[in-house]
């Protein structure tokens, strides 16, 4: 994860959430092929403004992009942004993140979070027994899961399914967890 910059909220939120990866242009008229990281890639098409850059910390670094067009390729996005009329255009933005202004999020359902916001938030046991922070999110597809560092048991992975995560508390950076046996290393 890049490091956190000033956004300057003094705050070690991102300024953007990322919603891809730029992978290389497409054709010859400047689009944009996207592989899809955000669970709601269909907002994509209904977004005004995207930002492509290097880290959604920084926002001196990202530049703003109207969007012209969006259509579904295999696996993938196809996105046409204003400016963009060449494949030379779009080889610029190689490798480059796909983003959204935080405050143009999606709204969250209760219970949904985003991935920052549960970086570096304390897990604990049902017990009580502190396992450490969370220092990544693995995206598996099925479910995700926390990487757990820290605490005195190591590295320690947390499927993030309702039967083990009972509660994330965003507010407190507190998540209650019920391990079932044989998860945690001894």
């Amino acid at each position: 994860m890049p490091t956190p910059q000033s956004t300057g909220q003094g705050t070690h939120e991102p300024a953007f959430l990322i919603l891809g990866r730029i992978m290389r242009p497409h054709g010859v008229r400047g689009e944009l092929r996207i592989q899809v990281v955000t669970k709601y890639p269909e907002r994509i098409a209904q977004l005004n403004t995207v930002y492509i850059g290097p880290d959604p910390y920084d926002t001196r670094t990202a530049t703003a992009c109207k969007v012209q067009g969006v259509r579904r390729h295999r696996e993938q996005l196809l996105i046409r942004v204003a400016g963009v009329t060449t494949r030379d255009d779009a080889e610029q933005f190689r490798g480059q993140l796909l983003m959204v202004a935080l405050e143009d999020a999606i709204p969250l359902n209760e219970g949904e979070y985003y991935v920052y916001q549960v970086l570096n938030a304390r897990v604990v046991t049902t017990e009580g027994e502190e396992l450490g922070r969370v220092s990544e999110v693995l995206e598996t597809g099925a479910n995700d899961v926390f990487i757990v560092q820290g605490g005195a048991r190591g590295e320690v992975l947390i499927p993030d399914v309702p039967h083990v995560v009972l509660s994330v508390d965003i507010e407190n950076k507190v998540i209650t967890v019920d391990p079932p046996p044989g998860l945690l290393p001894d």
